[in-house]
């Protein structure tokens, strides 16, 4: 007796059903979200109308740009700029490098130190530098030493937790090669971390420093100093001519600074 085997007709499908459920519920709540938010911002609709000409006027008016504001205000407060961006990275170094060692599990296996580390990492990523900027203008005073304080808080969770991350990333060979010869722990960082992170401590802190430039650049708008001050002072008198000064400034130097951040990485790293 013999049997005949039965073709069965298969239909491949991505997704099941809960996950097509699942997938819809999701497209769904980002319409509502959209539409919500849409409704929440309150978007005046005469005000887009006429929205092309008010663009058009606005560069009217910044033409010709006034190059005598540069050598007033712009020169000295781009200086200024580069300074806070500078010392703030610098300073932020000093305390995310610790923070990191304490953050990396492999180099202090005690969960309530990396928690702690973390935290802060958190606590400093998650206020933005206006915010810190605000925060040091009340207790220092109007000043380049808030805009240079704002920028080290606001840089320590960003290089600390990438830092940090790169240490538990390392090749523990060497690092058990070191532990086995009675090497201290100084010595298990400086000889056997070091080497393999250096170079992605010294990309972080060089991308850093590009981002702490271009924040650093309307920190002036609330009185932590900088090339923002220069920008405040045109926007309050209406002098466009002087704002498209600053702003094609600031353009310049941003694009600038990345340039040189690429090239250094390139060329050192």
């Amino acid at each position: 007796m013999s049997t005949v085997g039965t073709a069965i007709d298969r239909e491949w499908v991505r997704f099941t059903p809960a996950q097509r459920l699942g997938r819809y519920a999701l497209y769904l709540a980002a319409v509502i979200a959209i539409v919500w938010s849409f409704r929440t911002i309150e978007i005046i609709p005469e005000f887009l109308y006429d929205s092309p000409q008010q663009i058009a006027d606005l560069f009217v008016r910044m033409w010709p740009m006034d190059w005598s504001y540069f050598g007033e205000a712009v020169w000295a407060s781009l200086i200024e700029t580069l300074h806070i961006a500078t010392l703030g990275t610098i300073l932020s170094l000093f305390f995310a490098v610790p923070l990191g060692l304490v953050a990396a599990r492999n180099l202090t296996p005690v969960p309530v130190l990396n928690w702690f580390a973390h935290f802060l990492f958190v606590t400093s990523r998650s206020v933005n530098s206006l915010v810190w900027a605000l925060l040091f203008v009340a207790i220092f005073g109007p000043g380049p030493l808030a805009g240079t304080l704002a920028i080290a808080f606001r840089s320590i969770g960003f290089v600390g937790k990438l830092f940090g991350e790169a240490l538990e990333e390392a090749n523990q060979g060497s690092i058990e090669a070191l532990v086995a010869a009675g090497a201290p722990k100084r010595s298990q960082i400086l000889m056997g971390y070091w080497p393999q992170v250096r170079p992605a401590f010294w990309s972080i802190a060089l991308f850093r420093w590009d981002i702490n430039i271009r924040e650093s650049a309307v920190l002036g708008l609330v009185g932590a100093g900088g090339i923002g001050v220069a920008l405040d002072t045109a926007l309050n008198l209406l002098y466009w001519d002087q704002v498209a000064v600053v702003l094609l400034t600031i353009f310049a130097v941003v694009v600038l600074a990345e340039l040189v951040v690429t090239a250094i990485r390139q060329r050192a790293l």
